[in-house]
């Protein structure tokens, strides 16, 4: 899948572009850029600008199905089509314009924004899109498997209102659970009638009573079928969402999350709740953090939801992405629910109040039979009691289920606690997709959190002997897209160990993992602890549960090469062994030497060997010599600092040297000689010779550079730089002339010889450590 052709993955390159959003992996393992490594594929679609809205990876029939503003796409997974399919469909003809009459921005809303993407059946999808704010939906025919046909049929055009929002970037979800669309949404124009909706079937549409009893300015996060047992009559349907609640001692408004179900064959009352959801239940879900005195740290914002289920489909673990709302700090949480305490809940007490200024308490009184929120099923029949619809259900039942909605007990995560907390980010994650991988030492959940900086980060949890304890490893921050936009759907395929990732700009393929370029050693391979990898006995390679165990070394737990290496001439000590560099830095002024460990969680040590002397020394940071993430920044260079500096690594008692770099100081007074200033802040300039000279080889220019350096005969300097440069036009030779002496000033030239960029190009410092 790496074609270039116009609507294959790698294609549409946004207008004005030279290059389009080169995606690169930092502060992780390795810093290298996934496009530079083959990892990742873009997908900008055929007019530069998609606007992505909705995503459908369609396994069956490796094909992946992408709505976006005005416009649909397939594509083949394999890559093999020179073109990707397109339909395009925009609003109706005046609908744009009405758009723009009732106060729209005609440039971000008055569009068809393709929001749901759904296998409807074996040939047709389920499409809908905001049309300009006139949902409407349609049926695509896709073909049977191993066609790649696309088409929208004309005649199955009709509204979308109840099935998609208005707007663009309101919140949304929906499933189709046996050919009925189920979708939580607001439904009209101004974003003031929210409700889960139930519509496209043979059966008449259902929807939630207007009550903020029941959805208090709602923000649906996810929806999906969960069955409860192998009876089909007992499956429902469950929300995710968050919404404001009101207590009864503050008059401000708290954002708690919620998960709520309703049954699938719920029919509405037949008197009471008629067209309603007659089943409609819903409980708290909470994800936080035990503090002293028993006050916990909450994370209410509930931003995605991923059902990691079973082989056999039953009981799926639910992997929910929480962020703060506190104006103390921001974070976010991962909180992991079992299907056995959502349902611990359902059956429990439901909460109760006498009014709005009352505490909620567990209700006390006779709860009526059949229990309101169960379905109308084998287990609630009797012999004198046969339910064959929720419109058999007496009034009392109804009459109970629309005062009590709320159940009174809160759904806890696992250990009663997050399975990730992250507070350090300078951004928000928003999106979450979970892979189990099998490993050495067992399995371990992989989860790939979406950012809105446009970047994903790869995360392993591992749980210590003590269950509330964990350790999470952050094996690498993948930046996926180079403009910080926000990711907004990411869709995971187990099968080809891909990640989809999708935001406004366009959809990105990028691999799991790249395990040859967590390095070519053993103890490299095994640092990285990332599970997908394992050192075969000579390479670093994907882990496979059925190879041959004797060459596997693997361990994601302790990261412990000194016990999985010993046979693979573990280096202690291989200061030799690094490539040297030479960097050139003037007295007073300031010099960055870089180093960037291949892992986060090595600590990172500097020496410095001074000639003649052959010992090294630990080199001492304070005020003008800082050690930052990114290397050591001398803020002020005196000659005693010239010398060879290692930059060296230790983590899980591996010891490697990352850099080693020559630091010659050239003399304040060399260069005072070499560059002679008048009071004006031009140098005296030389006059051009006639006729022009030919400027001269790069080889060449280096020579004279490095004789320059050493140079006492300032008059030489100037007639080198005239002569160079003097070929130029007249309002470059300024800038050119400055360039040649910054380059004289801090020159990194390599050992082979290779002039490098200056370090105050290739490596910007941070502003709080700029140089003076």
């Amino acid at each position: 899948m790496e074609g270039c052709g116009r609507g294959r993955w790698g294609a549409g390159r946004p207008p004005g572009s030279r290059r389009a959003l080169v995606p690169v992996a930092r502060r992780g393992h390795l810093g290298r850029t996934l496009l530079g490594t083959n990892r990742s594929v873009l997908f900008f679609g055929h007019r530069g600008f998609l606007g992505f809205r909705s995503l459908y990876l369609d396994e069956y029939r490796d094909r992946l199905f992408i709505g976006g503003k005005d416009v649909l796409y397939s594509l083949l997974l394999d890559g093999a089509s020179a073109d990707a399919k397109e339909i395009y469909w925009p609003p109706l003809p005046g609908q744009t314009e009405e758009c723009f009459r009732k106060g729209k921005d005609p440039g971000t809303d008055c569009a068809n924004y393709v929001r749901l993407l759904h296998p409807y059946n074996r040939t047709h999808l389920l499409v809908c899109g905001t049309g300009a704010f006139h949902p409407v939906c349609a049926f695509v025919y896709v073909g049977h498997r191993g066609e790649h046909t696309f088409s929208l049929d004309p005649a199955s055009v009709e509204t979308g209102r109840g099935r998609c929002p208005h707007e663009p970037s309101r919140a949304f979800t929906s499933a189709v659970i046996g050919g009925e669309l189920y979708a939580g949404l607001t439904a009209d124009f101004l974003g003031r009638d929210p409700g889960i909706f139930r519509s496209t079937g043979t059966r008449s549409a259902l929807r939630t009573e207007v009550d903020q009893r029941l959805l208090n300015d709602p923000k649906f996060v996810a929806a999906h079928l969960i069955p409860d047992n192998d009876d089909r009559d007992n499956n429902k349907a469950y929300f995710f969402f968050t919404e404001k609640v009101v207590e009864a001692d503050s008059k401000e408004h708290t954002i708690v999350s919620r998960v709520a179900r309703v049954c699938v064959n719920d029919a509405g009352g037949q008197r009471v709740l008629v067209n309603k959801w007659s089943t409609f239940n819903k409980a708290r879900l909470v994800c936080s953090v035990p503090g002293p005195g028993g006050i916990d740290t909450h994370f209410d914002e509930l931003e995605d939801v991923f059902l990691l289920r079973t082989k056999d489909g039953k009981s799926p673990e639910i992997y929910a992405l929480f962020s703060t709302i506190s104006h103390v700090f921001k974070g976010s949480a991962v909180c992991v629910y079992r299907m056995a305490d959502i349902w611990e809940v359902f059956n429990g007490p439901f909460a109760h109040r006498e009014s709005p200024h009352h505490q909620w308490g567990a209700y006390e009184g006779r709860v009526p039979y059949p229990r309101p929120g169960v379905c109308p099923s084998k287990t609630t029949n009797q012999p004198r009691r046969q339910y064959s619809s929720t419109k058999d259900f007496p009034d009392e039942v109804l009459q109970f289920a629309r005062a009590h909605p709320l159940m009174y007990k809160p759904v806890y995560p696992r250990h009663r606690r997050p399975l990730l907390v992250k507070t350090d980010l300078s951004h928000r994650l928003r999106q979450l997709v979970v892979d189990r991988v099998e490993a050495e030492d067992g399995q371990h959940d992989v989860l790939f959190l979406g950012t809105d900086a446009g970047s994903v980060l790869k995360v392993v949890v591992l749980q210590k002997t003590s269950l509330a304890m964990a350790e999470e490893v952050v094996l690498e921050e993948l930046q996926v897209f180079k403009a910080p936009v926000p990711i907004t759907q990411m869709e995971i395929s187990v099968k080809r160990q891909t990640l989809y990732v999708g935001s406004s700009l366009g959809v990105a393929q990028v691999r799991l993992h790249r395990c040859e370029t967590y390095g070519t050693a053993c103890a490299e391979c095994c640092l990285a602890r990332d599970p997908y990898c394992a050192w075969d006995g000579t390479a670093c390679t994907r882990y496979q549960p059925s190879g041959k165990r004797r060459y596997r070394r693997q361990d994601v737990r302790h990261g412990n090469p000194v016990h999985q290496c010993l046979d693979q001439n573990l280096t202690v000590d291989d200061f030799e062994s690094v490539e040297e560099k030479v960097l050139y830095g003037a007295e007073d002024n300031s010099t960055f030497l870089e180093c960037v460990p291949r892992s986060p969680q090595a600590s990172v040590q500097w020496f410095v060997q001074r000639p003649p002397d052959e010992q090294r020394d630990e080199v001492k940071t304070d005020e003008r010599i800082l050690q930052t993430e990114q290397g050591l920044l001398f803020r002020k260079l005196h000659r005693h600092d010239a010398g060879v500096y290692y930059c060296k690594t230790l983590e899980h008692g591996f010891t490697q040297t990352v850099a080693k770099t020559a630091l010659e100081v050239i003399a304040s007074d060399q260069l005072a000689h070499t560059f002679p200033r008048e009071r004006g802040d031009e140098p005296p300039r030389l006059p051009c010779p006639e006729p022009r000279l030919a400027p001269q080889a790069p080889k060449t220019w280096f020579k004279d550079i490095m004789h320059l350096i050493n140079s006492q005969n300032p008059r030489r300097v100037e007639e080198y730089c005239a002569r160079l440069w003097c070929g130029s036009r007249p309002h470059h030779r300024k800038s050119k002339l400055a360039q040649t002496k910054h380059a004289l000033a801090g020159v990194d030239v390599g050992k082979k010889g290779r002039m490098a960029k200056p370090h105050s190009e290739r490596n910007r410092v941070p502003r709080q450590a700029a140089a003076t």
